[in-house]
C-alpha cells in the first residue's frame, strides 16, 4: 500500500503542514490502494506566495524561453507513455482506450501553445494606441477527477505560454495520477516557483486559492455547482474566471442520417469515459418514425460496448470513479423508472461477475420526454435518454431546452443540413458527423455550462491582460 506524503512548493517536494489522509480506493476492486497526506491552508498560502514572487521574473520571460519550457515539459511527459496510462486505470478505472487517448491529449496541448506563440504577437495596434497583452498573474487551477492530468497540461501549458504562474488542486482522489506528472514537471526544469501543487480538499485547499487575494484568476473545471461557489468567493477580489462546468448535450439525428453509423457513435458519444465526461451526449434526439428502427440497431450494437476490467484493451465501459458516484448514477437509473421511462438497455445493478467494482450496466431508457429528470440533470454516468422529435425545429427546440450549453452532436447525409441545424444549438462545440478534439479551437459553455473559453487564441488570451498605451 502506497503512502503519498509531498507536495510541490517552490520548486521543492515538500510535507504538508496539513496533517489529515484521504484513502485512495480502486474503482474497479474497492480494494485500497493507499492514502495521500492532504495539504491544509497554510499550505495553500504557501503555494501562492511562492508563484506571486516567481511571477515577478517570469512575466518578463521572453517568447523563445517559454517554448523551450513548454517543450521541455511535453518530452519529459513523453517518456512516462505507459506509466500514464497504466496509473490512470488503476487509480480512475479509465479504460485503455481512453487512457491512451488522454496521454495523446496532454501532449497535444503543449504543441497547441507552442504553435500559439510562435504566431501570437503581444504587442497590437488599436485605433492611435499601443496595446500590450501583459500576462494577468498568479492563476489558480482547480480540476476535477475525471481526467485529472488532461487538465493539469491543458490548462498549465497556457500560463507557461502566457507567463503566468500557478498553484494546481487537484482532486485528493487523483494523488497517483499527480505524483506521476509532478516528477515529469520536476525533470522539465521550470524556475522555482512557477507552478506549484497542492493536494488537498477543495472547502480547504480551493477555498484559499478561491478567495486569496493575490490569486489573480482561477481556471477551473468540475460541476456547476462548485463552480458557482467559485464564482462567488472569487467576486469579492474580483478575480478573473475561466469556468468549464457541467453538460447535458444533445445528439440529434437526422431523417437522412446512416443510422449504420450515426447509432454506433451515439452510443460511443453517451458512453464515452465510463459516462463520466461533461461533453457526453446523453441526450439522443431521433425523428419518431426513425424510432424502432434505432431501437432494433441498438439492441444489436449495445452487446458491443463491453463492461469489465479497464486494464483489458476490448473494455469500452469501465467502472465509475467511486461508490459514491455509483449510487449517484444508480439513483438515476431508479428516477427514470419512477418517472416512467421504459429500459432498453441495462438497468439497475452491477453486470453479472462484477460486484467487487463500481460498475454500471450501460443503460438507455425510450419513452423520455425532456421534462424528466434523467433527461435535464447531469447523471455523470453511462445513461442515455432517447428522446423522439417530429421536425427539425422542434429537435433543435429540445436540443436547447437545457439549463446546460457545452457540447452537441448533429448527424446527417447532408453537410450543409447538418451545419444549418448546428448553428442553431446554443452550445460551444457541436460535433458535425463526428467525436473529434481540436486543440486551437474554443471550448466552454452557453448558460449554466461555464463562463470563458479554453484552447486556441481564446483560451490562451484568458491569461493575459490588454494594457493600452496612448499618445
Amino acid at each position: 500500500m502506497k503512502t503519498i506524503d509531498k507536495i510541490y512548493i517552490n520548486g521543492a517536494f515538500v510535507t504538508p503542514k496539513g496533517t489529515e489522509y484521504f484513502d485512495l480506493i480502486s474503482p474497479t476492486t474497492n480494494q485500497k490502494l493507499g492514502q495521500v497526506r492532504l495539504g491544509n491552508t497554510e499550505d495553500a498560502v504557501d503555494a501562492i506566495e511562492a508563484a506571486k514572487e516567481a511571477f515577478k521574473s517570469f512575466s518578463q520571460t521572453s517568447t523563445e524561453e517559454r517554448i523551450v519550457y513548454l517543450q521541455n515539459l511535453k518530452t519529459s511527459i513523453e517518456k512516462r507513455k505507459q506509466d500514464f496510462i497504466d496509473i490512470m486505470i488503476e487509480e480512475y478505472g479509465g479504460t485503455y482506450l481512453f487512457a491512451a487517448t488522454s496521454f495523446e491529449y496532454m501532449l497535444k496541448s503543449f504543441d497547441s501553445a507552442i504553435q500559439i506563440l510562435h504566431e501570437y504577437s503581444f504587442t497590437k495596434t488599436m485605433g492611435i494606441s499601443e496595446v500590450q497583452m501583459a500576462p494577468v498573474g498568479v492563476v489558480g487551477i482547480i480540476i476535477p477527477w475525471n481526467s485529472s492530468n488532461g487538465f493539469i497540461c491543458g490548462k498549465l501549458a497556457n500560463v507557461i505560454a502566457a507567463g503566468c504562474t500557478a498553484v494546481i488542486k487537484p482532486s485528493e482522489m487523483s494523488a497517483q495520477q499527480t505524483e506521476l506528472i509532478a516528477a515529469c514537471f520536476h525533470e522539465a526544469g521550470l524556475p522555482k516557483g512557477v507552478y506549484n501543487i497542492v493536494n488537498g480538499l477543495g472547502d480547504v485547499v480551493g477555498a484559499e486559492i478561491s478567495s486569496n487575494p493575490h490569486i489573480a484568476k482561477i481556471s477551473f473545471t468540475g460541476s456547476t455547482a462548485v463552480g458557482k461557489m467559485i464564482a462567488k468567493k472569487a467576486v469579492d477580489t474580483m478575480k478573473r474566471v475561466t469556468l468549464e462546468l457541467g453538460g447535458k448535450s444533445p445528439n440529434i439525428i437526422l431523417d437522412d442520417a446512416d443510422l449504420s453509423k450515426a447509432i454506433p457513435m451515439a452510443l460511443s458519444a453517451a458512453f464515452m469515459n465510463n459516462g463520466q465526461a461533461c461533453i457526453a451526449g446523453t441526450r439522443l434526439l431521433v425523428p419518431e418514425n426513425k424510432l424502432k428502427e434505432v431501437k432494433n440497431l441498438i439492441l444489436n450494437i449495445a452487446p458491443n460496448f463491453t463492461v469489465g476490467d479497464p486494464k483489458n484493451k476490448n473494455t469500452v465501459v469501465g467502472p465509475l470513479v467511486s461508490q459514491k458516484q455509483y449510487d449517484r448514477v444508480q439513483n438515476y437509473i431508479q428516477s427514470g423508472i419512477n418517472e416512467g421511462a421504459a429500459i432498453l438497455v441495462g438497468g439497475l445493478g452491477k453486470p453479472e461477475g462484477l460486484e467487487n467494482g463500481n460498475f454500471v450496466k450501460p443503460t438507455i431508457f425510450t419513452n423520455v420526454h425532456n421534462q424528466m429528470k434523467i433527461a435535464r440533470e447531469e447523471i455523470f454516468g453511462p445513461v442515455l435518454s432517447i428522446i423522439t422529435y417530429k421536425s427539425e425545429e422542434e429537435a433543435v427546440a429540445i436540443a436547447n431546452d437545457t439549463t446546460y450549453g457545452l457540447q452537441a452532436y448533429v448527424s446527417s447525409a447532408n453537410e450543409d443540413r447538418a451545419h444549418k441545424i448546428a448553428s442553431q444549438i446554443n452550445a460551444g462545440r457541436v460535433q458535425i458527423n463526428t467525436i473529434n478534439h481540436d486543440p486551437l479551437a474554443p471550448f466552454g459553455g452557453f448558460k449554466q455550462s461555464g463562463i470563458g473559453r479554453e484552447f486556441g487564441i481564446l483560451g490562451f488570451e484568458a491569461y493575459l491582460e490588454p494594457r493600452a498605451l496612448i499618445r
